[in-house]
């Protein structure tokens, strides 16, 4: 983590630019997370305008390839893991901003996670365990739910914040906060009711 210009790195998963609720509680993370950090800057990652390829045969190769045996052709396949990484464990907070989609992540989201999650760089395995390496960062979700009911009837359903606060603890991230909304399909006056409790919850993890 850098402690003398801190770094938000914010990764927004939804494929809307326009309407996105998300986005909406993304940017008002973002706010308040620089109305905070005077001095700090925001890393910027988009994953619908500029989309993270999936990794392929040669990047999981690499990934299982000692440092000393890693041909040209391994380096350019993990080279986009390499700075993905560089940004995660650089940063102070990490923000990821993801709708779900047919009851899980969406797919440009899951391609960045695959870069990310690398044994030897981000977790570790020593003697039947698993160790995470990335220490340094906060993690705050903004997610958004279409449907309600997510909490209760839908709950066995959602496979978007647990496998989000799962993963990020594999890693070794433990302080992960999450602001969501549910029924953004709803009419306007439920949707803008429960944005605006959710940015009550923003106000709430960054007090001035």
């Amino acid at each position: 983590m850098n402690t003398t210009s801190p770094i938000l790195l914010r990764v927004d998963a939804s494929a809307r630019n326009e309407g996105s609720t998300t986005r909406r509680l993304a940017d008002g993370v973002q706010a308040r997370w620089s109305a905070r950090h005077a001095g700090g800057r925001v890393q910027r990652r988009d994953l619908a305008l500029d989309p993270v390829p999936h990794i392929a045969a040669a990047t999981i190769q690499g990934f299982y390839t000692p440092p000393e045996q890693m041909s040209v052709e391994l380096r350019r396949a993990t080279a986009q893991s390499d700075a993905l990484i560089a940004e995660l464990k650089a940063a102070h907070t990490v923000l990821i901003s993801a709708p779900i989609y047919n009851f899980s992540i969406p797919s440009s989201l899951k391609a960045w996670i695959d870069h990310v999650v690398r044994i030897g760089h981000t977790f570790a395995y020593d003697n039947g365990d698993f160790r995470g390496l990335v220490k340094g960062p906060r993690a705050v979700l903004a997610l958004a739910y279409g449907a309600g009911g997510y909490g209760g009837a839908l709950a066995q359903m959602d496979h978007l914040r647990p496998y989000l606060t799962s993963l990020l603890s594999f890693i070794g991230i433990t302080q992960i906060e999450v602001i969501a909304v549910e029924a953004t399909t709803a009419d306007a006056d439920t949707v803008a009711r429960n944005v605006q409790a959710a940015h009550g919850d923003i106000e709430a993890l960054f007090p001035q």
